[in-house]
């Protein structure tokens, strides 16, 4: 079976249509074997109803974060989390390094990301066929009004073809942080008549063709507020120039740029450091500030309710912090459902699959924002580690004695919401409520159908880009540092003090600023898929995860608790974890695939 063009193959060469049968209606009663270019692309398909088919087929290849490595979140792969199900679960076996070139498992997604970047690339050539009727009446990012101040349209078909030049770009990303440099393909859409041995890419050139292709496309991208769902996951102007500032943060990163993990090998890495880096990474976070930000139109700012952020996507009057996100699910009960504490019932049962560690518990500071145990003006224990800390914590992290669903939880050792009896139990005693409603008094006992979408770039994230890279290339004391700091913590709830710095000490070393950013970010982005990636870009995976994962063993005493840490996961890191391993079955097909050190 040969499809016009070849639209079917693997690896590299990646299915084009396959998934189309199920997407659309309309295909079913024609056979796959007639999918062709003219039918898809027609030149007599005004409306290019089969095109924009093909357009959300792409866009089916995203995938939300939510539960997504193997039911659990990516984070469960880290020293924030572990999973209810950790010995047969993916995150587990990421965690400790059970997988190889040949045995693959969870977040190792090759294939799927070759196939949206040559669907992507099909669209990109073919769209202009279609003689699309309809306009977009918006403002682009380049377009000047005419005397009368009337913006002009733009072609439908020059919008959707920078939304697949995006999408095109987001796949590479998703490969180059995975596994480093990788052939990259251009225009070229191959058939398995064409030369496959490709050879990898280096990194830098990875790097500057996403950052290319998102200054090319954001020229015909829409911009925010999007007044319509039915573009929800359409990217837009503030979404590429979010998603630069993230690319461009990663490659100054010192796993890249400071500290290869093999000097010289340019496919997982610059050829040498270059500090200039971090004012590229800077300059694309100010940009987006004095743009879009609080120093711009303040049309993305950060939402005043830390929780309402992942609950109402589309209100930009109260919720303004979301620049992008993908659809997960409209109105439901997923997220509850899957992570939410056992030992309910009805609809308010939960699995409690997402058990955050005492590792993330503790990074989490008192609410004058000092560090556990350095406040001045708070004690902490073990026993009365949860008082007086900074609000964020009870908004991500259950714990025994948090309300939820209107009673105190009991995730003691054989407490109610650890039944030590049943074939599976808590293993930390935390279960995660992020992205979930307060539910800790209901008006009725039972979870409420919530928006659960994605958030694939927020504000908070923005302001963290900016004061890392200002650090970095300036130090503690560069312009916005601080304050980006100050601006999260005032939303979270911190107190300000006496001398209004919100728990920062004054005259901190560029070091002792590093760790607190880089802390910030974690609480701040925790179950996000941040952590993951930052770890490794960081070159910090050798040091927090050759620490063992702990959770704590909690026992009842007629009503007195006494507390004991337990270790969880070991993840006995190995330095060659910092990249995925090139799939097996690339290398043996392709005599110039060089796979990564040590794999």
């Amino acid at each position: 079976m040969k499809l016009h063009k070849t639209l079917m193959a693997t690896g590299i060469v990646a299915a084009g249509l396959t998934g189309l049968m199920s997407c659309t209606d309309g295909y079913e009663p024609t056979p796959v074997e007639n999918f062709t270019i003219d039918y898809v692309f027609s030149t007599t398909d005004s409306v290019g109803k089969q095109a924009i088919n093909y357009l959300n087929n792409i866009y089916r290849h995203l995938s939300p974060g939510h539960n997504r490595v193997g039911a659990d979140y990516l984070d469960a792969a880290t020293d924030d989390a572990t999973s209810l199900y950790y010995d047969e679960s993916s995150v587990y076996k990421i965690a400790t390094g059970r997988y190889t070139a040949s045995v693959r498992v969870g977040d190792m997604d090759w294939d799927i990301y070759y196939q949206t970047i040559r669907e992507a690339t099909t669209f990109i050539a073919n769209i202009d066929r279609v003689p699309f009727k309809q306009s977009l009446n918006y403002i682009k990012g380049d377009a000047e009004p005419d005397e009368n101040g009337v913006y002009p349209t733009s072609p439908l078909n020059e919008t959707m073809k920078a939304e697949a030049r995006f999408l095109r770009a987001l796949a590479y990303f998703d490969l180059v942080k995975r596994y480093g440099g990788v052939p990259l393909l251009g225009e070229k859409i191959f058939t398995l008549d064409d030369d496959l041995e490709l050879p990898r890419n280096t990194f830098a050139e990875c790097i500057d063709y996403i950052v290319d292709q998102l200054d090319i496309a954001k020229k015909d991208l829409r911009g925010l507020p999007m007044f319509t769902t039915d573009y929800e996951m359409a990217p837009t102007r503030e979404a590429c120039d979010a998603f630069k500032s993230r690319v461009l943060l990663y490659a100054a990163s010192k796993l890249y740029n400071e500290q290869p993990l093999q000097q010289g090998n340019e496919l997982i890495g610059y050829a040498s450091y270059d500090a200039n880096r971090w004012k590229l990474a800077a300059d694309a976070a100010r940009n987006f500030i004095e743009t879009y930000g609080h120093k711009g139109s303040g049309a993305i700012n950060l939402t005043g309710d830390f929780r309402n952020i992942f609950l109402s996507l589309y209100d930009r009057a109260n919720n303004p912090e979301v620049i992008w996100s993908i659809v997960q699910q409209h109105n439901g009960t997923s997220i509850e459902g899957n992570n939410g504490p056992l030992g309910f019932t009805g609809n308010a049962s939960g699995q409690g699959r997402t058990n955050p560690s005492q590792n993330l518990v503790e990074a989490f500071p008192m609410k004058d924002g000092k560090a556990i145990r350095t406040s001045s003006k708070y004690s902490y224990s073990v026993e009365t580690q949860y008082e007086n800390r900074d609000p964020r914590l009870e908004m991500t992290v259950l714990h025994n004695g948090s309300r939820w669903m209107g009673r105190q939880l009991a995730t003691y050792l054989g407490g109610s919401n650890n039944p030590k009896d049943a074939s599976v139990y808590n293993r930390t005693s935390y279960y995660m409520c992020k992205f979930m409603r307060d539910y800790s008094s209901p008006a009725s006992p039972e979870y409420q159908n919530s928006v659960h979408n994605w958030v694939m770039f927020r504000y908070a994230e923005i302001l963290l880009n900016y004061a890392e890279a200002m650090n970095e290339y300036e130090g503690p004391n560069a312009d916005g540092v601080r304050d980006c700091l100050i601006m999260l913590r005032q939303r979270a709830g911190i107190e300000a003090g006496d001398d209004n710095s919100y728990g920062i000490d004054a005259n901190l070393s560029k070091e002792q600023m590093r760790e607190l950013i880089y802390n910030e970010r974690r609480i701040e982005m925790a179950f996000e898929e941040q952590r993951f990636n930052d770890l490794r870009r960081w070159r910090l995976a050798e040091t927090a995860l050759a620490q063992p994962v702990r959770g704590l063993d909690i026992v009842n005493n007629d009503g007195i608790f006494s507390y004991r840490e337990v270790t969880v996961v070991n993840p006995n890191w190995d330095n060659r974890r910092y990249f995925y391993p090139i799939p097996y079955s690339e290398v043996l097909k392709n005599s110039n695939m060089v796979q990564n050190p040590n794999w």
